[in-house]
């Protein structure tokens, strides 16, 4: 039995597979900031609110003076946003805010509605901002696609990482975001969340790979959906295939799948799950199941904005000197 099923070449929104809806990818490397957290740099040329060129390796995204994306609405599904490099500046209509990044995890439960918006500010005034950021969107069942609101931090100080060494003494380390891996348990998901049931066996591990290591990947059950993303590296053999990086890889779930790094470090996303088997029905950030429901949630959104819009701008930043934080709806803040 063959262990990749598909491979794909990996552009800058990467296909999954059910429960998973997609997955976004952003890597920039933004000027040192102007002082007032957008880039030091001209934007003429650029199409300001919509700048998706990567000219000069970055993009104001839908941003106008900050790199970003201005309050959007989400509903009947969740996002989970790893930002491996730079910052996040978040704000919701639940009046919810925070600042997370540099390995932080952001896990939000849009549910029955939610608008937020997401900038990155950029902080460094001496020196270039680097953003690396995955946005994976992971369907809500049918039964779960009106709860409440919710969002949750996870920390990169509390995500565990496991490091394996093979035999030849070189290291993988796997930051396991969601599920287990061995004795290693991921931080507790979102309470309405497919991933909140261990039966679901749903799996998000950020992996890096030293050169030339060996890693194998467990096997799962039957009828699990896996995905390997190598986003960065060289190349990578698996069972006897050269894989170049840039592409992804879907595998038998039932057989373990065993890795050989090429020569320069390897970095992957892993996604994993029980498909939900559900139609799926998407009008741009609204994710339900049928066209009837598409049509209440866009009516829904029109009449209640889903609570409204509680800061000042569009494109709501936090101040310059405040740290990583997080201010619920609830009126509970952490600070980092």
């Amino acid at each position: 039995m063959t262990r990749i099923k598909t491979i794909r070449q990996l552009g800058a929104q990467w296909v999954t597979q059910d429960p998973f809806l997609f997955c976004a990818y952003h890597h920039d490397v933004f000027p040192r900031g102007n002082g007032q957290l957008g880039p030091d740099a001209s934007l003429e040329g650029r199409l300001i609110g919509r700048d998706f060129q990567e000219k000069d390796g970055w993009s104001m995204y839908h941003g106008s003076k900050i790199p970003g994306f201005p309050s959007h609405p989400h509903k009947g599904f969740e996002t989970v946003t790893i930002v491996e490099k730079g910052l996040v500046d978040h704000s919701d209509s639940l009046g919810a805010a925070g600042r997370f990044g540099e390995g932080d995890v952001q896990w939000m439960t849009a549910g029955r509605g939610v608008m937020h918006s997401e900038m990155f500010p950029l902080l460094n005034e001496d020196e270039k901002n680097e953003l690396l950021l995955f946005q994976i969107w992971l369907n809500l069942p049918k039964k779960s696609k009106e709860v409440s609101a919710h969002f949750l931090m996870m920390w990169h100080e509390l995500i565990p990482v496991k490091r394996v060494v093979d035999e030849g003494g070189r290291e993988s380390s796997i930051k396991v975001i969601a599920g287990k891996l061995g004795d290693v348990q991921a931080p507790t998901p979102a309470p309405d969340s497919w991933a909140a049931d261990p039966a679901n066996e749903v799996q998000i591990w950020h992996i890096h790979m030293q050169p030339g290591a060996k890693l194998t990947l467990p096997a799962a059950s039957k009828g699990i959906n896996r995905t390997l993303f190598f986003y960065s590296g060289e190349s990578i053999e698996v069972e006897g295939r050269l894989i170049p990086e840039r592409h992804s890889l879907d595998l038998e779930p039932t057989e373990e799948t065993s890795i050989q790094n090429g020569t320069k470090t390897g970095h992957f996303l892993f996604l994993q799950g029980k498909p939900l088997g559900e139609p799926v029905v998407q009008h741009g950030p609204f994710v339900m199941n049928s066209h009837q429901e598409i049509q209440q949630a866009i009516y829904d959104f029109q009449r209640t904005q889903f609570g409204g819009w509680p800061w000042p701008s569009q494109e709501h930043t936090h101040p310059k000197d405040r740290g990583r934080f997080a201010l619920h709806a609830d009126g509970r803040e952490e600070v980092k």
